[in-house]
C-alpha cells in the first residue's frame, strides 16, 4: 500500500477518535444551562468528564503531530490560512480546561458563575469552528502556485461551512446530552433524555443539510454510502434515547459522527487541500506529503504505540464507567448551594 495514502486514512483515524470522544465532552459543557439546575447538578455534569476530558484533548494533538509530520505542505497551508479559526479554537480550549479546573477552587457563587460561563464558551466555541474549518477544506479554498491561502477569514465564513458549524455543534451538543444521560441518574438523567429528543430532531434536519449539499457539491460513490450510513445511525441515536435506551443511543452518536468525518475524508480524496479558483494549486496526497523513509518510520511508531493507547484509553473508560449521582457530590458543595439559595 502507498504509504501516503495509508497516513491520509491515520490522520482521519485520529481527527475521528478526536470528534467522537472531545465531542461529547463539548456536549456536556454546552448543555450546562439547559440542565444544570444548581451547582450541585452543574457539579454531577462536569463530573461525567472529569476523569476523560483530558485525554480525549491529546487526540487533537497527536493528530496535529501525525499531519505535521506525514504532510507537512498541507500542515503548513492549513495553520497559516486558517491561522485566526486555530487560534481561536486553541484558545476556547485552554478557557475551558483552565476553568474545569479553576471553577471549584472557591465556594462563591460569582466565581462558579463565571468559569461556568467560560466552559460553555469554551466548548460551543470549537464545536462550531471545527464544522467551519473541515466544510472549507472540503470544499475547497483559495490557493496561489505556492499553496499559500489567499482568502480572509470571512471567506471561511461562508454558507456552506456555516452549515457544517451548526452540524457539528447540534451533533456534539446531542452527543454530550446522551452521555449525560448515560452517566447520572434520577431526574437529571430524564432531563437529559428529553433535551436529546429535541436537540437530536433538529441535529438530523442540520446534518441532512449539510450532507445533502455535500452530496451534491462533491459527489462520491464511497461519500454517498458513507453519508447514508451516517444518517441511519443518527436517526437509530435518536430513536434509541426515545425507548430510554442510552447506551444504544450513545454508540449509535458516537457512529453516526465517526461515519460523517470519515464520509468528508473521502469527499476530499485524493486531494488533501481544494484549490477551489484553481484546481492545478491543489494540494494532493501525492505533493503534500512527507519522504517515503519519513513515512516508513512513522508507521513503525505508530504500530508500536496505537494499540497501547487505545488499551490505555479502554482501560480508562472502564474504570469511570460508572454513573455519577448527586450523593457523589462532596456534602460541602451540597452545603455552598443551600447557603446561595437561602
Amino acid at each position: 500500500m502507498d504509504l501516503a495514502v495509508l497516513w491520509f486514512g491515520i490522520v482521519a483515524f485520529f481527527f475521528v477518535g478526536y470528534f467522537v470522544l472531545d465531542g461529547f465532552d463539548f456536549g456536556v459543557g454546552m448543555a450546562l444551562p439547559f440542565l444544570g439546575r444548581d451547582d450541585v447538578d452543574r457539579r454531577v455534569m462536569i463530573n461525567t468528564i472529569g476523569p476523560v476530558w483530558d485525554l480525549n484533548e491529546t487526540w487533537v494533538i497527536v493528530g496535529g503531530a501525525a499531519l505535521f509530520a506525514a504532510f507537512p505542505e498541507w500542515y503548513a497551508t492549513l495553520f497559516s490560512g486558517f491561522y485566526l479559526a486555530l487560534l481561536l479554537i486553541l484558545l476556547a480550549l485552554i478557557v475551558r480546561g483552565v476553568s474545569f479546573e479553576y471553577r471549584h477552587q472557591r465556594a462563591g457563587a460569582r466565581w462558579k458563575k463565571w468559569f461556568d460561563g467560560m466552559i460553555i464558551v469554551g466548548s460551543a466555541v470549537p464545536a462550531f469552528l471545527w464544522g467551519v474549518a473541515f466544510a472549507n477544506i472540503v470544499q475547497g479554498v483559495a490557493l496561489n502556485a505556492n499553496h499559500d491561502y489567499t482568502g480572509t477569514l470571512f471567506d471561511l465564513l461562508n454558507g456552506y461551512a456555516i452549515v457544517g458549524g451548526l452540524t457539528t455543534l447540534l451533533l456534539f451538543f446531542t452527543h454530550g446530552v446522551v452521555f449525560i444521560s448515560l452517566k447520572t441518574d434520577g431526574d437529571l438523567r430524564a432531563r437529559a433524555r428529553r433535551l436529546a429528543t429535541r436537540s437530536g430532531a433538529v441535529a438530523i434536519v442540520v446534518a441532512a443539510v449539510f450532507l445533502g449539499w455535500t452530496a451534491v457539491s462533491h459527489f462520491s460513490p464511497v461519500f454517498l454510502a458513507l453519508a447514508i450510513f451516517a444518517a441511519v445511525a443518527l436517526v437509530a441515536s435518536w430513536i434509541a434515547n426515545l425507548r430510554g435506551a442510552e447506551g444504544w443511543s450513545f454508540g449509535f452518536m458516537a457512529a453516526t459522527i465517526a461515519l460523517a468525518v470519515v464520509s468528508l475524508f473521502a469527499a476530499l480524496f485524493p486531494d488533501v487541500m481544494p484549490s477551489s479558483p484553481n484546481p492545478e494549486n491543489s494540494l494532493t496526497i501525492a505533493n503534500a506529503s512527507s519522504s517515503q523513509t519519513t513515512l516508513t518510520i512513522m508507521t513503525w511508531v505508530a504500530a508500536i504505540f496505537l494499540p497501547l493507547i487505545l488499551v490505555y484509553q479502554g482501560w480508562t473508560y472502564w474504570i469511570f464507567r460508572k454513573r455519577v449521582t448527586r450523593d457523589h457530590i462532596p456534602q460541602e458543595a451540597a452545603d455552598d448551594q443551600r447557603t446561595v439559595t437561602a
